[in-house]
């Protein structure tokens, strides 16, 4: 049985909610948890990964480990659940990330909205410039005439 309260989640979320679930860690960490492990977890599971990232420690510690499982459970998940970003079953103690989520991880990607990071801009952009060089050094009409630079 999900915690939702029926509000509406079919409409965007709005800046400050946002801005309010990234400012949280372990929002963030349970968020990109749920990604990597295919978009559902039991609590129990979601809590180990969020501690481990949160100590560099495998396992973390048993009373880490503890203090985040309750904080998901008490705090983090029915709020993520209210907001449509994953359905919490308090029931099966299981987390489903929700298709919405795609809007809160848009601004936790280092990819641009348009799939190019920097670097690939980069190396495009490099590899443009040897094209161009090596044309030139060939003798490439239209290119040619620039000749090659000088080092």
């Amino acid at each position: 049985m999900s915690m939702a309260t029926g509000r509406e989640t079919d409409g965007t979320l709005e800046a400050s909610e946002v801005h309010d679930i990234l400012r949280n860690d372990r929002r963030r960490l349970s968020i990109k948890c749920l990604r990597e492990q295919g978009g559902s977890l039991s609590v129990r599971d979601l809590s180990e990964e969020v501690a481990t990232l949160e100590t560099g420690e495998h396992p973390a510690p048993r009373d880490k480990r503890r203090s985040v499982y309750v904080s998901l459970h008490q705090t983090h998940l029915p709020k993520l659940d209210e907001l449509g970003i994953v359905e919490y079953d308090t029931d099966e103690k299981a987390v489903h990330l929700r298709d919405r989520a795609a809007e809160v991880t848009t601004y936790t990607e280092v990819v641009p909205r348009y799939g190019i990071t920097w670097a690939e801009y980069y190396l495009v952009l490099g590899m443009l410039g040897f094209g161009t060089v090596l044309a030139a050094s060939l003798g490439t009409p239209l290119l040619g005439v620039i000749g090659t630079p000088v080092v």
